[in-house]
């Protein structure tokens, strides 16, 4: 029996359990495993350095998942793959949704041009606990204010999908002179960013670690101890969602297995923030540049270097702003008591009297 050869385009969701496109790929047929580092103009703004060579590190870790078998590339996807389909004669191409707008314009042309060529196309939610679509109000409009959206949108909904193993077993499409990641470029010609890596364990062994660890240490003070930058309290996961090393999903269902308190269920909230913004941004997709209430169109702001320069590099005088900001260089880590704090300071002081 001949099977189908089936790309599975790894994006945001670098982990092999708990992937959905991934897992219906391998009962399907062979798969060749892609990522694809786009900097021809895809998305809105390119990868920072620091996201870069945690990238770089992931991807790494994901090959050895694979056994070797990634295949890393760089260009714009809407001509990479289609190049590949034609090369390794690919029947379908899996892959989880993105959820900004840039990658659903990308992910829609894609899609015409696949089905063009005869090639199917299966799309699934690897990142997200509830599709923006899911999450309505009675009259079927969508939520702009967050309590009411998670208290009574995301609790409301369908419960959010259980977790799901790595496959069993995955059968391989044979590569041809695959580029290393290495050659990708991802780490910077300095090497600032050791430093900041000491602070980490990077991959999806490393991301399930990390939730074992805060619930075992720092969930059962969670709400009081998050607003002191002097405790760890943190869960420190977010970079592991970002990259999709850990799913949304593996996270709540595991955070719902412990006994239910304010501890929890503010933890839990904050992942509903997070569906929050992909919720907004899906709606409003020109956010990024426009406010999403128009009366803060007539903000006074204020543009000065120095007074940049001086926030960037941790050097305003508000002894609380500047460690948040070394913390954050040395780390790539600001305790969210510090980012909130910077927004008021910076707000209503900092700008006034640096000026």
């Amino acid at each position: 029996m001949i099977k189908n050869n089936i790309i599975h385009w790894f994006r945001q969701d670098l982990r092999l359990s708990d992937n959905p496109a991934l897992a219906a790929a391998a009962v399907s047929g062979n798969v060749l495993p892609v990522f694809i580092l786009d900097e021809e103009g895809g998305r809105q703004k390119p990868l920072g350095s620091a996201s870069r060579c945690w990238l770089h590190h992931s991807l790494l870790y994901l090959s050895d998942s694979l056994k070797n078998n990634l295949l890393v590339l760089m260009g714009n996807p809407l001509q990479v793959i289609p190049k590949l389909v034609k090369q390794y004669s690919i029947d379908a191409v899996y892959w989880n949704r993105c959820y900004e707008p840039w990658a659903i314009d990308h992910d829609n042309q894609l899609t015409s041009l696949l089905k063009n060529m005869g090639v199917m196309v299966e799309a699934h939610n690897g990142s997200l606990l509830w599709e923006p679509w899911e999450v309505s109000k009675k009259d079927g409009t969508h939520y702009k204010v967050f309590t009411p959206f998670y208290r009574k949108g995301c609790l409301q909904a369908i419960p959010p999908q259980k977790p799901i193993g790595a496959p069993k077993k995955i059968s391989y499409v044979k590569r041809t002179n695959p580029k290393t990641i290495d050659q990708l470029g991802l780490l910077p010609d300095e090497d600032w960013h050791e430093g900041m890596l000491k602070h980490w364990e990077i991959g999806e062994k490393a991301a399930k670690k990390r939730l074992k660890q805060f619930v075992k240490q720092d969930i059962r003070d969670y709400q009081d101890s998050r607003n002191f930058p002097s405790k760890d309290s943190t869960s420190r996961l977010s970079p592991h969602l970002h990259w999709g090393e850990i799913s949304p999903h593996q996270i709540w269902q595991h955070i719902k297995k412990l006994p239910n308190n304010q501890n929890t269920d503010c933890f839990l909230s904050e992942l509903g923030w997070r569906e929050f913004s992909y919720s907004l941004l899906y709606f409003y997709p020109d956010l990024n540049k426009n406010n999403l209430q128009k009366k803060f169109d007539k903000f006074p702001w204020r543009k000065n270097k120095k007074n940049l320069s001086a926030w960037q590099s941790g050097r305003t005088g508000y002894p609380f702003v500047d460690a948040g900001m070394r913390e954050l260089w040395q780390t790539g880590f600001m305790h969210e008591s510090c980012s909130y704090d910077h927004s008021i300071l910076l707000g209503e002081e900092f700008v006034n009297s640096l000026e």
